[in-house]
């Protein structure tokens, strides 16, 4: 079993920045993609991007151009960089991991995002 902690939400105003990090509780097993997703009040979880162990990189179409998503040198952490953030950012952010061959999916507990007007 692997425990994953998000960290870094906050408060900020529109425009500002924030940098969310997640840390994994043991090493991952390759491959292996690491994620971070979104989550409305009312509405579903969705992806905001993910990185793969090899380094591929994907993004929701709404936050291309102003979040990055990196992976640490201890490949047990991701970052999400945030950049340009508006009202409509606010959300619980999650955390996952995916371990490929195992097959298995690991959450973190969410981190609250609120972007001020």
């Amino acid at each position: 079993q692997v425990q994953v902690v998000e960290s870094g939400g906050g408060l900020v105003q529109a425009g500002g920045s924030l940098r969310l990090a997640c840390e994994a509780s043991r090493n991952i097993f390759n491959p292996n993609t690491m994620g971070w997703y979104r989550q409305f009040p009312g509405k579903e979880r969705e992806l905001v991007a993910t990185i793969s162990s090899g380094g591929r990189k994907n993004y929701a179409e709404s936050v291309k151009g102003r979040f990055t998503i990196s992976r640490g040198n201890a490949k047990i952490t991701t970052y999400l960089q945030m950049n340009s953030l508006k009202p409509d950012d606010t959300a619980v952010y999650y955390c996952k991991i995916s371990e490929s061959l195992l097959q298995r999916d690991y959450w973190g507990q969410g981190t609250q995002v609120t972007v001020s007007s």
